[in-house]
């Protein structure tokens, strides 16, 4: 069962390689017999199967891509194949008396070429060196994209193109009549070389876009203009958007104008809905505009690759905010003593990076709290006498370290939820981290075992399930919430023109989502009966709006545990790490207030007698003393205090900007030839580099080319 999902795809592709082979062997069998029947089916039917994998097997045709047997090279073999087979058929001789047959196949792969060629100067021309959103971009002239099967699909329009060709030739194999491959070969010929000039008006003035020295400069008058004064740095892989998305909230509250600052272009319709103007600029080069800018801080959610290249900017200050707080080694890297401050949560974190003894002075060491907290609320008492047990599972991911400390999911999480499932008295919320299974595939395994195990659980319980109107409800406010959060482009929409859509945002869009994300929560806790178990792998809901469902948290080692903590409600951490309970207390502050699982989860039964029977819960005073500990004191507030960092740390960058500027005024040698020499490097760095396992996966990077039904974005 674990394996069914992964199995299944593979004996998909595997029975598509096998036909397609087999219909290229039958191709080849009918031409040489020749067998008009066997023929005509083998060619039609490849080319057929062709045109469905490029829809629902684009993995497979990327793997055969890699072995230059792409579609241009199996549409070439086929078409030899059906030329062959003319030779073979009495009374047709496409190299001879009906010549023009060869001919004209000829100059439809020449058209096919030509058109191919002027999708690569359109894209180019369209491939602007930043990307933004919320922000108008009216001056760089953007345009509708062209349509996407002659720009950016040339395998479907190959195929699509030979239809006629492919149909032509075998009415001509059948009627032994060389006008219908001549129909066939002018008609497709007609269309490919109207393709082709039409693609090309795009490379016309009306509707060519900015060229990159423009754009570069209307981005320095944007910043002139706009005066952004702290900004948001993140980069990233495909799934670790998140760690940005927590921090949208934060930004638009804060004493000065925000900005988002975004390395890899498809990033940026993975960010949130946010009226926070986003900019994206992949190459390093480019990114040096920002020195001359207002900028005076950046905020740093995650260390990546590509944060060593903002470094380099001196006239900005860059704090590290981390995307939440563990005791794991990863809460502690190294890379932080890069940062000019690191900011943490409470007193917890501090220790934290004293005791690793990494390098990170103590006087750069912030405590801001968690500002993101504010929709978690407190404990409201035990569950009713009456009611079920919610539950929240939240394990944490395998990481890269393959500890198996990191995640419960592989060696505890089965035995977990078989136990919860067991007590009828206990509703399960499971919310597996979203890079579960990412690393190590026994996580995905166990994931996909668990999931299944609930399901079945589900199906074996019973009782009154919300009416119609529930379901309606929902719909209704996924619909409106749909419609603030997120764009539905065109199919054939690419970036340029996306960029142009998502213009300056409406300015009381901000409070209508929050207003929208709200009433959808309530709309979707009231659809589902209050006893069934529910499995939620999406975005929605978030992780906190699970924290106030749930009477008990389990979780693993993780920001999670930090963050629930400050409902000072009953929660325990997996122990998987092979130490003791004394050690494991000991060695990870966030579970001094926990009750300790071991791998087989025998403490459960005892844990939720205690969370129905407060009077049995011994952990209460431990949990008010921990939260203190981890996320910093309540009064004043977080947020607060972290634009009391921000103000102070943008006064920082104020002075040494005065600093700098006395000193030129006063004829003190600066560091111009450094600078100079720091220019010339950065000029040669015109590569986008990407991070080991940041690169956006083929197929993936544009989101108009993705799959039917995957053309909504978040905006």
């Amino acid at each position: 069962m674990s394996s069914a999902g992964p199995a299944t795809r593979r004996a998909v592709q595997l029975s598509a390689l096998f036909a397609m082979f087999a219909a290229y062997t039958g191709q080849l069998a009918g031409a040489l017999l020749p067998h008009v029947p066997i023929f005509i089916i083998a060619s039609a039917g490849g080319l057929a199967l062709d045109l469905y994998l490029q829809l629902r097997q684009p993995g497979l045709l990327s793997l055969l891509s890699k072995v230059r047997f792409d579609v241009t090279v199996r549409q070439l073999l086929r078409d030899m194949l059906i030329v062959l087979g003319l030779l073979r058929m009495e009374d047709i001789n496409p190299i001879a008396e009906h010549s023009p047959l060869t001919i004209g196949l000829l100059a439809f792969y020449m058209t096919h070429f030509a058109c191919q060629a002027t999708a690569v100067l359109v894209r180019r021309s369209r491939t602007l060196p930043i990307v933004t959103r919320n922000i108008d971009t009216s001056a760089l002239r953007l345009s509708p994209a062209p349509p996407r099967i002659l720009s950016r699909r040339p395998g479907h329009r190959l195929l699509a193109f030979s239809v006629p060709v492919t149909a032509g030739l075998l009415a001509t194999v059948v009627t032994r009549d060389a006008l219908w491959g001549g129909v066939g070969l002018s008609l497709a010929l007609a269309v490919a070389i109207a393709g082709t000039l039409y693609l090309a008006g795009w490379l016309l003035p009306a509707k060519r876009s900015a060229t990159e020295a423009q754009v570069l400069k209307w981005l320095n008058n944007w910043l002139a203009d706009y005066r952004p004064t702290v900004g948001m740095y993140f980069s990233g892989g495909t799934t670790s958007a998140y760690q940005a998305n927590m921090w949208l909230s934060t930004l638009p509250q804060l004493d000065g104008k925000p900005v988002i600052v975004l390395r890899e272009r498809f990033m940026v319709q993975k960010i949130d809905a946010t009226d926070v103007p986003v900019v994206c600029i992949p190459k390093v080069a480019h990114l040096m505009h920002l020195e001359h800018s207002t900028l005076k801080m950046m905020l740093h959610p995650a260390n990546s690759g590509k944060t060593s290249q903002v470094l380099r900017i001196p006239s900005i200050k860059h704090a590290f905010i981390n995307h939440g707080e563990s005791d794991k080694l990863s809460s502690c890297n190294p890379y932080a003593k890069a940062y000019d401050e690191v900011w943490v949560a409470g007193p917890a974190a501090r220790e934290r990076y004293q005791l690793a003894d990494i390098g990170v002075d103590d006087r750069d060491v912030v405590e801001v709290g968690r500002p993101q907290l504010s929709p978690i609320r407190p404990y409201g008492g035990p569950p009713a006498d009456d009611g079920l047990t919610t539950v929240l599972y939240a394990p944490t991911w395998e990481g890269w370290t393959n500890d198996p400390g990191n995640t419960s999911v592989i060696l505890a999480g089965e035995n977990i939820v078989r136990r919860l499932l067991a007590d009828p008295g206990v509703r399960l919320l499971y919310k597996p981290h979203p890079m579960t299974g990412s690393v190590d595939p026994r996580a995905a395994r166990a994931n996909e075992r668990i999931q299944a195990m609930i399901t079945d659980a589900n199906s074996r319980r019973g009782g009154p399930r919300p009416g119609p109107e529930a379901a309606a409800e929902l719909r209704r406010r996924t619909v409106e919430l749909d419609r603030l959060t997120s764009t539905h482009f065109r199919p054939d929409a690419d970036e340029a023109e996306r960029m142009m859509i998502q213009s300056t945002p409406d300015t009381d869009r901000a409070a209508a989502v929050t207003a929208a994300t709200a009433a959808w929560e309530r709309a979707y806790w009231a659809s589902f009966p209050d006893w069934e178990h529910q499995i939620i792998t999406g975005p929605r809901p978030a992780i906190y709006t699970c924290f106030n469902q749930a009477d008990l948290l389990i979780s693993d080692v993780s920001s999670v545990v930090s963050d629930y903590l400050t409902s000072e409600k009953p929660y325990a951490v997996a122990n998987t790490s092979g130490l003791s309970e004394k050690e494991f207390r000991a060695g990870y502050p966030t579970v001094r207030a926990a009750a300790i699982l071991s791998p087989d989860a025998d403490g459960l039964p005892e844990l939720l007698e205690a969370v129905r029977n407060p009077e049995k819960d011994t952990l209460a005073a431990a949990r008010a003393e921990l939260k203190t500990y981890l996320l910093g004191p309540s009064d004043p507030p977080s947020l607060v205090r972290f634009n009391e960092a921000v103000v102070a740390l943008c006064a920082k960058a104020d002075e040494r900007r005065a600093r700098m500027a006395a000193r030129a005024s006063s004829d003190v040698p600066t560091q111009r030839e450094g600078a100079e020499e720091t220019a010339a490097e950065l000029a040669s760095e015109e590569i986008e580099l990407e991070p080991t396992g940041t690169r956006e996966p083929a197929g993936t990077a544009d989101p108009a080319d993705a799959p039917e039904g995957s053309d909504s974005v978040n905006v």
